[in-house]
C-alpha cells in the first residue's frame, strides 16, 4: 500500500515539474517537454506531449508556448479532453517551407472534436506561404493542395483571440462543424498578391462571431460556404484583398442551406470588391437567405454591393445555364464611402431563380472616377427592389424590358 502511494506521489511530482498552478489553471509548457527555441527543431513532440498531459487533466489547463521562435511540423492537436483547456502562443511560431512534407488538402495546424477551448496569447502562426504564391493557382488545383494556417473542425463552445495569422500558404483560418466559436482581436496578415490565402473561411458551421478583427490579404477577408448559420461579423476592418463575401456557392451537389449573416460596422479599404454574394452558373440546387449588411463603409473599394450569381473565374462557366441558387431576404443598409468602379451597385441575379426580397437603403457611394456618377445595374429581382428611387410609369415600363433598375446612390461625401 506504502510503495503505491509513494509512486502515486512521485508521478504527481514529477508531473507538477513540467506544469505550473496560475490562475486555476495548470500551465503545460512546451519548453519543459524539450521545446527549443532556435527556429529549426520541430516541436510536434514536445507539443503533442504537453497536450496530451493538458488534455487529460480532471481541471482546467492550458498548454503555453512561451516567447520565442519554434519550429512546427503538420500537426492535428485533438479532444475530447476532461476540462475546459486553453492554448496560449506567446512566441513566433514557423511553419515547414517545403510542401512535401504535408498531406494534400491537410492544414498546418488542425484542432479537433475540443469543447470549452480557448486559443490565445499575442503570438504568431506564421506559414511561410511567400515561397509558394505564384501564377499556378490561376490554372490549376496547385494552390487548393497547399496547407492551411489554422484548421477548427467541430470545435464547439470556444474562443480564438488576440493571435495572428501570417503569410498562410493557403486559406488562413479554416472552419468546419464548429459551434458557437468566436474570433475576437484577430490579425490576420498577407500582400494582395498572396493567391487563395481567404482570412476566415466558414463551413457548415452556426454560432460563428467574428468581432473587432483587422484582416489584410490576398483573398477573400471572410468568405462564408455552405451550411454556414446564424454568422455575426462586426467592426471587422478588411483590406486589401477580395471583400466579405457569401459563396461561392452551388458548384458542388447536396450543399446544405446558407441561413443567417450579419455584417455590420465594418470597415472595407481598396479591396476588389466590397459586401459579396456568389453563386455559379449552371449549379446545383441551394438556398441562401437572411442576409443582411448594415453601417458599412468603402474606402476605395471595387464593386462595394454585389449579388453575383454568374460568378465565373477564369471563364470556365456555362452562362447559358442559369444558377439554382435562390437567394431571399437581402438587405444592403446605410453603405458609404467611395467606389472605384463606376458601378456601385451590381445585383445580378439568376433568370431561373430570381432573387427575392432585395432591400436597399442609405446607400451613399462616390465614384473616385472620371466616367460620371456612380451608377447601378440589376436583374431578376423580384418583386421589385425595396428602398429604390421610383419612376415614372412610362419610363419604367421601359427599363423593365431591358431588366434594368435604378437605385438611388446618394453623391455626398461622407
Amino acid at each position: 500500500m506504502g510503495l503505491k502511494l509513494n509512486i502515486a506521489a512521485t508521478s504527481l511530482l514529477l508531473l507538477l515539474a513540467s506544469a505550473a498552478e496560475v490562475s486555476g489553471d495548470i500551465i503545460f509548457d512546451v519548453t519543459k517537454y524539450g521545446a527549443r527555441t532556435d527556429g529549426n527543431s520541430d516541436i510536434s513532440q514536445a507539443l503533442l506531449k504537453a497536450w496530451g498531459d493538458a488534455c487529460s487533466s480532471p481541471v482546467a489547463s492550458t498548454v503555453m508556448i512561451p516567447d520565442g521562435t519554434y519550429a512546427l511540423g503538420q500537426i492535428i492537436i485533438a479532444g475530447p479532453c476532461k476540462a475546459p483547456i486553453n492554448f496560449v502562443v506567446q512566441g513566433t511560431v514557423m511553419a515547414p517551407v517545403d510542401t512535401s512534407r504535408f498531406r494534400a488538402e491537410a492544414g498546418w495546424i488542425t484542432f479537433q472534436q475540443i469543447d470549452q477551448f480557448t486559443l490565445s496569447g499575442d503570438g504568431v502562426f506564421d506559414g511561410q506561404g511567400k515561397t509558394v504564391w505564384g501564377t499556378k493557382c490561376l490554372s490549376s488545383s496547385y494552390c487548393n493542395q497547399l496547407p492551411i494556417n489554422l484548421r477548427f473542425n467541430f470545435i464547439t463552445n470556444s474562443m480564438v483571440k488576440d493571435i495572428t495569422s501570417r503569410d498562410s500558404k493557403q486559406f488562413h483560418i479554416n472552419l468546419l462543424g464548429c459551434k458557437n466559436l468566436t474570433f475576437y482581436n484577430v490579425v490576420i496578415s498577407a500582400p494582395q498578391e498572396s493567391l487563395n490565402t481567404d482570412g476566415i473561411h466558414i463551413g457548415r458551421s452556426s454560432g460563428i462571431n467574428i468581432t473587432d478583427s483587422t484582416i489584410e490579404t490576398g483573398d477573400d477577408c471572410v468568405s462564408i460556404g455552405d451550411g454556414s448559420e446564424q454568422i455575426n461579423i462586426q467592426r471587422v476592418t478588411c483590406g486589401p484583398g477580395h471583400g466579405i463575401s457569401v459563396g461561392s456557392l452551388g458548384k458542388y451537389p447536396n450543399e446544405e442551406p446558407v441561413v443567417g449573416i450579419s455584417v455590420k460596422n465594418c470597415t472595407l479599404t481598396n479591396t476588389q470588391n466590397g459586401v459579396r454574394v456568389k453563386t455559379w452558373p449552371a449549379s446545383h440546387q441551394g438556398t441562401a437567405s437572411e442576409m443582411h449588411f448594415e453601417d458599412i463603409v468603402m474606402n476605395n473599394v471595387g464593386n462595394p454591393i454585389i449579388i453575383d450569381q454568374e460568378y465565373c473565374p477564369h471563364n470556365q462557366c456555362n452562362l447559358k445555364s442559369p444558377s439554382r441558387i435562390k437567394i431571399s431576404n437581402v438587405s444592403f443598409r446605410n453603405i458609404r464611402g467611395t467606389t472605384s468602379t463606376q458601378v456601385a451597385v451590381k445585383l445580378i441575379c439568376s433568370q431561373g431563380e430570381p432573387c427575392q426580397d432585395v432591400e436597399l437603403g442609405d446607400i451613399n457611394l462616390e465614384y473616385n472616377g472620371n466616367e460620371g456618377p456612380a451608377m447601378s445595374q440589376c436583374k431578376n429581382i423580384k418583386p421589385n427592389l425595396l428602398g429604390v428611387k421610383k419612376k415614372k410609369k412610362k419610363k419604367k415600363k421601359k427599363k423593365k424590358k431591358k431588366k434594368i433598375c435604378l437605385i438611388q446612390i446618394n453623391q455626398n461625401k461622407i
